[in-house]
């Protein structure tokens, strides 16, 4: 865990200077810190914040603290516990061991164990994580968008995205549907001061209007019919993270509401509870609607749509950046060869112009889409115009001497002669080729 790694910790122990002492370490550690001198007094600090590593005494003046270990790990699976005590023996490092603890520090302790021992829990936490995000995302990571661009102004547009990243602000992502906000969303998270925290997506079309503030915010046992337990929500998850809310034009008014609330003080209730609790979370929503006429239309709440506002990047259209579009198909093309198991494939020269040419309505997904379609379709090694559902493009200007490919020049002939021949074998004489061949290169050329 890097020094300058931000971490949250409990201390749960009866003697404040033991407290007073676990805090002062931890915090010269950069971790945010909060203490619990009781079982009850632990476990309502637990439902109002979240935590990655637990500072846990094994007697609580009277009271074990192994017996309050089973319910902490109930109400926060993800932390790490340590147990703590000044009467260290195998059996009872066991029996926390088995209860599920993660750790053991005896007393009395130093700084430096301390902070080891936190430094220990978290750094297992990130990696269990990022191992976690690597195999949801092991698929699709390559096909995924590539950064490096010859676009001026697209590079201008990441250099502008790196500055917002750097904060700590809400940034609303807009653009077409396709360009790639939620990989640019990642993007911004791998470049923020939060680059070890959560990421946390939720996609709003996709939930129902029911349940959507249940799955921000999480619910209380009994609080709807099916609620029969409690419910941690998406913002409790992405503590220290990043939450991203995919489409945020989607969400229902009293998710609208409760989500304002978080961003103006950090606080939020789980539903059917008036408990408050707080998140450090940065957020990032993403839409492709126009919030603006959902504003007037009394869709989306006008406070929430200036507090969302604070820092908007409108991700250009794929046919704004021309520049990018034959290299990012290359890329696809590179990825999915390699996902399905072929060899030496490529795009013909015509097909290169129709990839050019092409606006790309649907944006970096259509792109992707027709080149996976291509290569797992197309019998050749030579992908076609036509293979990737595109109608091959005259180059503009086709002369003699031009600074074309010599196929384009051919693709070009072909296709003038054989329009003007009465038959096939009437343009494959006037080729100086038989029959056969012309078809096999109009083939190659997307002609036939």
């Amino acid at each position: 865990m890097a020094a300058e790694l931000s971490y949250t910790a409990l201390i749960i122990d009866d003697d404040p200077a033991i407290r007073q002492s676990l805090r002062l370490c931890l915090e010269a550690n950069n971790a945010r810190v909060q203490q619990a001198a009781t079982p009850a007094g632990a476990l309502d600090v637990l439902d109002r914040s979240r935590f990655d590593v637990i500072f846990l005494d094994l007697w609580l003046g009277a009271e074990s603290g192994l017996s309050v270990l089973p319910e902490i790990l109930r109400r926060q699976p993800g932390a790490g516990v340590i147990v703590v005590t000044a009467y260290a023996t195998y059996e009872s490092a066991v029996e926390a061991m088995k209860l599920g603890a993660v750790d053991y520090l005896p007393k009395p302790f130093t700084p430096a164990q301390v902070r080891t021992a936190a430094r220990r829990v978290v750094t297992a936490s990130i990696l269990r994580r990022r191992l976690s995000e690597l195999q949801d995302r092991l698929d699709e990571a390559e096909g995924e968008t590539s950064f490096e661009t010859s676009s001026p102004a697209y590079a201008a547009f990441l250099q502008t995205a790196a500055r917002a990243a750097a904060s700590d602000a809400v940034v609303l992502l807009r653009g077409e549907s396709g360009t790639g906000k939620t990989v640019l969303a990642r993007w911004i998270r791998r470049q923020s001061r939060r680059p070890d925290g959560p990421f946390v997506t939720v996609h709003c079309p996709l939930l129902s209007n029911e349940l959507m503030s249940s799955v921000l915010f999480g619910h209380k046992k009994g609080a709807f019919t099916g609620a029969v337990a409690d419910a941690v929500g998406k913002v409790e998850e992405a503590e220290g993270g990043t939450l991203f809310l995919d489409e945020v034009g989607d969400l229902t008014p009293d998710a609208q509401a409760r989500l304002l609330r978080f961003l103006n003080d950090r606080t939020y209730e789980r539903v059917g509870e008036a408990k408050e609790r707080r998140a450090d979370v940065r957020l990032i929503a993403a839409t492709n609607r126009a919030l603006e006429d959902d504003v007037r239309a009394g869709r989306f709440r006008e406070d929430l749509f200036f507090r969302l506002n604070v820092i908007t990047l409108t991700v250009p259209p794929l046919r704004d950046r021309r520049e990018d579009i034959l290299p990012m198909a290359r890329h696809y093309l590179g990825f999915f060869e390699r996902r399905q198991g072929r060899h030496n494939l490529s795009f013909s020269a015509a097909c290169e112009a129709a990839i050019r040419a092409y606006d790309w309505p649907g944006n970096l997904r259509e792109l992707r889409n027709a080149v996976e379609r291509a290569v797992i379709l197309c019998p050749s090694s030579v992908i076609e115009a036509t293979d990737l559902g595109l109608v091959p493009t005259r180059p503009a200007g086709l002369e003699l001497g031009a600074d074309v490919p010599l196929e384009v020049i051919e693709r070009e002939h072909i296709a003038r002669v054989v329009a003007r021949a009465d038959s096939f074998e009437a343009a494959a004489r006037t080729l100086g080729i038989d029959v056969t061949t012309l078809q096999r290169k109009r083939k190659r050329y997307g002609l036939a």
